[in-house]
């Protein structure tokens, strides 16, 4: 069966190509989950569609700068994401953001008034190395803890390196006591120091080779314990059992993940009537920024 990832590559590569079909295509996928994630942080449907259809057009004039290797939903979330914060500053519409308590990074890390789409792309390029290193070894704490079952561990790392919470932090929300956080957080990085070991650099080392390669970061960028959409598809539909029920649901409230939210309402609307979106409005307003062939 083809993988994501790979159906993902085949659809980017006759888009650069200009073939229209496999760019309506593209647009029926993402669109959902691209509306889901802005109508929750708008004032209304219409500034929503009107962010994602810029989204669109903005992947098509950026798509030179696309790298294969990474994940074409977090690059469209990512365009998404700076569109979303030029409404904010240039129309001065109010936003729609998470509470305080359960604010995901998305929402706490505005971007700079200076700072674009490629610009953001490029300084991604520049730490590309060092990100596989240390996203290559987190994947494997992460499958570990996952093949064990151990569900409490991976959460309450999840909680530090991704969302970075304070041992304290962590203990008082999942009601677990600060000495058997500090026990977990050290196992995780004894492990993870193991694990580079076999590649080079340390821990310390990546970090002070370039500041921008941090754990959360590199976390976030490449959605290491993001869901599959077959996974939030069972959640939705209540046939998930536990331990992945009870992880998935602490991904979604406490984690809060952007991303996995807005595909979870975006399956859900799938089983609700709602206000149809002008999917041929979007392909047409974009189809025209596609690269023609030679």
């Amino acid at each position: 069966m083809e993988s994501p990832a790979s159906a993902d590559q085949y659809l980017i590569e006759q888009v650069r190509a200009g073939d229209s079909a496999a760019w309506r295509q593209l647009i029926d996928r993402f669109s959902g989950r691209l509306l889901a994630f802005a109508r929750s942080r708008t004032a209304s449907v219409s500034d929503a569609e009107d962010l994602v259809q810029e989204t669109l057009i903005g992947f098509l004039q950026s798509l030179t700068h696309f790298d294969a290797s990474r994940s074409l939903e977090t690059y469209l979330f990512t365009i998404l994401r700076y569109k979303l914060y030029d409404l904010l500053r240039q129309k001065k519409l109010p936003i729609v953001t998470a509470p305080a308590e359960s604010e995901d990074w998305w929402d706490r890390a505005i971007p700079g008034s200076t700072e674009t789409p490629s610009r953001h792309i490029a300084d991604e390029e520049a730490a590309a190395s060092q990100e596989q290193i240390l996203g290559s070894v987190l994947r494997k704490l992460i499958a570990d803890l996952r093949d064990r079952q151990a569900f409490v561990d991976l959460q309450v790392i999840e909680l530090l390196f991704y969302a970075g919470m304070r041992n304290l932090e962590v203990g008082e929300l999942m009601d677990i006591d600060q000495k058997a956080v500090a026990g977990i957080k050290f196992r995780a990085i004894q492990k993870l120091q193991s694990f580079l070991s076999d590649t080079g650099p340390a821990l310390a080392e990546l970090a002070e080779t370039n500041a921008d390669v941090t754990v959360a970061r590199v976390w976030r960028e490449q959605r290491l314990t993001c869901l599959k959409r077959g996974t939030l598809g069972s959640y939705a539909l209540g046939l998930l059992e536990d331990p992945w029920k009870s992880y998935t649901q602490f991904h979604l409230d406490v984690v809060g993940c952007p991303m996995c939210v807005a595909n979870l309402a975006d399956l859900q609307s799938e089983e609700e009537p709602a206000a149809p979106v002008d999917m041929e409005r979007m392909f047409q307003s974009s189809v025209g920024f596609l690269s023609r062939p030679n």
